[in-house]
């Protein structure tokens, strides 16, 4: 089974992740953020506000909080990214140092967003988070090289190596 510890390396490596990543894109044109690529959130941009928030609704919803669900405008800027982004992570990190490792066995009830109720382990969802986080980070190092552009080495392994 996985530890809290485990858990909080991973919510570390993936604010590094796209802390380097949206510093990467911070020199592209807004014609390049905002690029349709064809899928499902569009751009660059695009999917990584889809990212955020993401990371976002799920430690509202591990607080048992109301959350904005739908982005608004306001969400579709590069400063959302760089400015609030960390703080989510901060947020993960502060919930996760609160638990030990028999509360991360713990179910979470919530609703998706369709509706739908569900009850999910703590360290579940958070590895869902991770995961969804490095898979729209791929997509987007993809839309990089796509505009000739080098994205940077987010691999795991780095991640560690850069420790």
């Amino acid at each position: 089974m996985v530890s809290k510890d485990t858990l909080l390396a991973h919510i570390d490596y993936s604010a590094w992740a796209s802390r380097r990543l949206v510093s990467a894109i911070t020199e592209l044109s807004e014609d390049q953020l905002s690029r349709d690529f064809g899928t499902a959130d569009k751009s660059i941009l695009g999917t990584l506000v889809h990212t955020y928030r993401a990371d976002s609704i799920w430690l509202a919803r591990m607080h048992q909080e109301p959350g904005r669900f739908t982005p608004s405008e306001a969400d579709f800027h590069l400063s959302v990214l760089l400015d609030h982004w960390p703080e989510v992570y901060n947020g993960w990190r502060h919930y996760l140092a609160g638990l030990d490792d028999n509360q991360i066995l713990d179910s979470i009830s919530y609703h998706d967003l369709k509706g739908n109720a569900w009850s999910t382990p703590v360290y579940q969802i958070v590895l869902h988070l991770v995961n969804h986080g490095t898979h729209h980070r791929g997509q987007v190092s993809g839309f990089l090289r796509t505009l000739g552009q080098k994205p940077p080495v987010l691999d795991l392994i780095a991640y560690y190596r850069s420790l």
